[in-house]
């Protein structure tokens, strides 16, 4: 019989073999794993997978996650933005962004080359392209990994992107051609929904507890045919209040006035009164004119908004300036002090997070209602639900869009109003739809999906701890793993196999280094480094590419925001660049630089 000590050992090998391409890119030891099953039924680790992928691919993608968790909250300068103004603030937030982007980008690139030979991974909605509450449009998007980008074999990687390049640029070739093609060329795409640091201003404020990755990789691609990201209406309930409703002829969705709503939940769980009902939304002053009238809709019905002061079972403080997805995991009844009380989700949260969140549901027994919201918050919830709905191209669209205002609309409001309904649906968003599902977004009638989750700082609404100091350069990473068959936490210890400066440049992109003041004309260049740096740029600045034909990405320095790079490290970006193109023309073929007009 074999020892416990020498099954923990036999543990930690398998992992290690199975993780080593990540492992050895990062310069990590892996000294321990612990794996505890949350839901599901416990297995001997190694002898059942918990989804559509083999174990090997799910021991990575855990590790995947713990990387970019540990890069993330030792380099991405953790707290750096406290205290700072809004663009101190935005500056330290794209550079934590930079890091954790950086380290799950290289971490899939090297987890693809033990995919098998016809599958590629393909990144088919980020977060990160798009301002969020308070912040302005001219400080741009975050680095981050969003549509198009493609993890494979290189001849599956190559034949891959020609097709989304196509997507991007021919009018002709849409998601069904592009979908035909995959499937006549026998290859499967595995679609992902990333967001590389969920919580970014709560990071680079130093909060904590929330900073998060959140990785969803599903079966198949999300159809979706460019970069789009917005905001969704989302309301999620117990499952058994949805049943229960069905039952009683109430049709549930996000439109669904909230007093029907309690009605329903009522129903499912009669021992549980109002005041223990408790619902979590974002909140903060910014989002009172989008949401404040939901907030009032539950407070007038006895029940209870979840602040900033909510004590969670797990003994932490939940918060709602941020953060969407995380509460998802928590949503149902439960017990404290001696009380039953029940816990949901609604509101609005970015498409990302929404879609993220959505597809957790059937496997957590939750069901998920979400609508397409525009991208401005100058309306109101009861009303945004229904413009999306608006066809953009009917003649009388700016009179129908006044109705929904409740205001007349001028040509100019109109226009905004048509622009960003054309942009969801050109994307692939279901606008039409009253009430949007996860399933919606997927080609085949039934789906998959492995759910990772990283934790840079505990999380309050699972419990899960974050990333702890374990000893000088050792650290214990939490990561999540949930699927529609389990539930697993895995805990490894990760030990630095360099020193803290020398790890630091491990997990910093390139360009980040050179812009920083590295010596790049005497350090000797890799073919690598023309793989490494296209991926930085895609991460870095995506809204300064074009892909104007096969192969190539043409860099507009022009439209790179100063609150994305400044001016300096934009003008040491733009020389570093063409040196590489000068003494490595073969090699950075692929690249071009567009004439500056300034």
């Amino acid at each position: 019989m074999t020892s416990p000590a020498q099954e923990q050992r036999d543990l930690i090998a398998q992992w290690a073999f199975d993780a080593r391409p990540i492992l050895g890119r990062f310069h990590l030891w892996l000294e321990n794993v612990e794996v505890s099953w949350t839901r599901g039924e416990p297995a001997k680790e190694f002898t059942s997978d918990i989804s559509f992928m083999d174990g090997s691919m799910e021991r990575l993608f855990a590790v995947t996650g713990a990387v970019t968790a540990l890069g993330t909250r030792l380099f991405g300068r953790y707290g750096a933005g406290k205290g700072l103004d809004k663009a101190g603030l935005n500056q330290a937030k794209k550079e934590a962004d930079a890091i954790s982007a950086y380290a799950m980008s290289e971490s899939l690139w090297y987890l693809s080359r033990q995919l098998p030979e016809n599958h590629a991974i393909m990144v088919c909605v980020g977060e990160g392209l798009m301002p969020k509450a308070g912040e302005t449009p001219e400080m741009g998007s975050n680095p981050q990994l969003g549509f198009g980008r493609v993890y494979a074999r290189p001849s599956v990687a190559r034949w891959l992107d020609r097709r989304v390049v196509r997507l991007l640029n021919e009018d002709g070739y849409g998601w069904g051609q592009f979908y035909r093609d995959i499937k006549a060329a026998g290859i499967t795409v595995w679609g992902a929904a990333i967001d590389t640091l969920e919580n970014t201003s709560r990071f680079s404020k130093g909060a904590q507890t929330g900073p998060m990755t959140v990785l969803h990789l599903f079966d198949q691609p999300l159809a979706i045919t460019r970069p789009y990201e917005g905001y969704m209406g989302n309301l999620f309930l117990p499952k058994a209040v949805a049943e229960r409703a069905a039952e009683e002829s109430i049709l549930i969705t996000f439109r669904t006035p909230r007093h029907q709503v309690l009605q329903a939940i009522r129903l499912a769980y009669p021992n549980i009164p109002p005041e223990r009902i408790h619902v979590w939304t974002l909140g903060g002053k910014s989002r009172e004119g989008r949401i404040g009238g939901l907030w009032k809709e539950w407070t007038d019905l006895g029940v209870d908004i979840v602040g900033d002061e909510f004590m969670l079972p797990s003994g932490m403080k939940a918060f709602s300036e941020s953060g969407t997805y995380a509460p998802t995991y928590h949503i149902g009844p439960y017990e404290q002090d001696g009380e039953r009380h029940l816990f949901l989700c609604d509101g609005y949260a970015a498409s990302a997070e929404a879609i993220q969140a959505a597809s957790l549901a059937p496997m957590l027994g939750l069901a998920a209602y979400i609508c397409p919201f525009t991208s401005t918050f100058e309306v109101a919830y009861d009303r945004e639900r229904l413009v999306m709905g608006l066809d953009a191209e009917a003649g009388d669209f700016a009179e129908r869009l006044g109705d929904v205002l409740g205001r007349s609309a001028d040509a100019g409001t109109a226009a905004r109003f048509r622009e960003m309904i054309a942009d969801a649906r050109d994307a692939g968003i279901p606008v039409g739809k009253p009430s949007v599902e996860a399933g919606d977004f997927f080609p085949e009638k039934k789906w998959d999906v492995l759910a990772v989750s990283g934790y840079m700082c505990p999380d309050p609404y699972s419990g899960a701890p974050g990333v702890e100091e374990a000893g000088p350069g050792r650290y214990r990473v939490t990561v999540r793993l949930a699927s529609a068959r389990g539930d697993k936490r895995i805990t490894f210890t990760l030990r630095l196999m360099e020193t803290l400066e020398q790890s630091r440049l491990v997990f910093n992109p390139l360009l980040n280094r050179f812009m920083a003041g590295e010596d790049y004309e005497h350090r000797p260049v890799k073919i690598s480094d023309s793989g490494r740096i296209r991926n930085e740029l895609q991460t870095l600045c995506s809204e300064a590419l074009e892909f104007p034909q096969q192969d190539h990405i043409r860099v507009l320095f022009d439209r790179i925001p100063a609150e994305v790079i400044p001016p300096p490290a934009q003008a040491k970006l733009l020389e570093i660049l063409r040196w590489y193109k000068k003494h490595h023309p073969i090699w950075f073929s692929w690249l071009e630089i567009a004439p500056q007009k300034r």
